[in-house]
């Protein structure tokens, strides 16, 4: 039963850290061949029983070993005496804690205050006398702490009306927006040429449909949308080039604008979503 949760769990597993040990006897093999090759390259096991043989089938005392599929096996049968740096950088920093709060004063001088917890345990014998085994330490007490009144679970019909509140005041938003741009085409329609006005249309449209779309879209889907609207950004560019050579002012200053935001846009967003992808490659 162990076994086969073993072999089900592998292919999800990056790494596996193996432990046990039977005094007197072989390390019992618990991570066999079969399940080391349904890892993922890259996967990474470490056999701390690698002294008694190992608890996976292709551990080997003192070596590291990658099988076929990539997957790295580490015996070795030394780890205390590889950890040197970071026991003593450890040991170094509560030495280090300890005398400060054996000098207080920062001047030398040593102030042996048995009532500090840490001191006190530390201490053997003080003054002439024995202290040691120390006092159970001072447990500070916690005042129970009142529970939490749970939030009012809203009936149906609170939902429903909560739901057709924020529908109308979203629609409200909507429409008066549109009515808005609706005068202003009217007022700009009496004096611009028609050319200039079909243009302007069809640019009004594709910005609100464009808000409507993007702003209904999953916070967690916008890299990926992201990545797909380079391709819109792109067609946008083609666009204005096309425009640039116009013998009108405003026409060619307008393209140029639009390829200088459209390529902000193209290369944002392939920077924003190559860092996306890199959060979930491995190192």
């Amino acid at each position: 039963m162990q076994l086969a949760k073993f072999r089900e769990l592998a292919p999800e597993v990056d790494i596996v850290i193996t432990t046990a040990l039977i005094p007197g006897r072989d390390a019992p093999k618990l991570w066999l061949a079969d399940m080391v090759g349904a890892m993922k390259p890259g996967s990474v096991i470490v056999d701390l029983a690698a002294e008694r043989g190992g608890n996976c089938d292709l551990t080997r005392p003192d070596e590291k070993v990658v099988s076929e599929n990539s997957v790295v096996v580490i015996g070795y049968t030394d780890f205390p005496s590889r950890m040197a740096t970071q026991a003593s950088s450890l040991y170094a920093m509560n030495i280090r804690h300890m005398l400060a709060d054996l000098t207080p004063g920062k001047d030398g001088r040593i102030v042996h205050n048995m009532d500090d917890d840490v001191i006190r345990g530390a201490t053997v014998s003080f003054e002439g006398g024995l202290t040691f085994p120390p006092p159970p330490p001072k447990v500070q007490a916690i005042a129970a702490q009142k529970p939490r009144e749970k939030a009012k679970e809203p009936t149906p019909e609170e939902k429903r009306a909560a739901e057709i509140a924020a529908f109308r005041a979203q629609t409200k938003g909507q429409g008066l927006l549109l009515a808005v741009g609706t005068a202003f085409l009217l007022v700009l329609g009496a004096f611009a040429p028609s050319s200039f006005m079909s243009h302007l249309v069809v640019f009004a449209l594709a910005c609100f449909v464009g808000f409507q779309v993007i702003w209904n879209v999953s916070h967690s889907l916008h890299t990926p949308l992201m990545a797909v609207t380079n391709a819109v950004s792109g067609i946008v560019i083609l666009g204005a080039l096309l425009q640039i050579g116009s013998s009108e002012g405003l026409v060619t200053i307008l393209a140029a604008v639009s390829v200088l935001i459209a390529t902000i846009n193209i290369v944002g967003g392939f920077l924003v979503t190559r860092r996306m992808l890199a959060m979930f490659q491995r190192s």
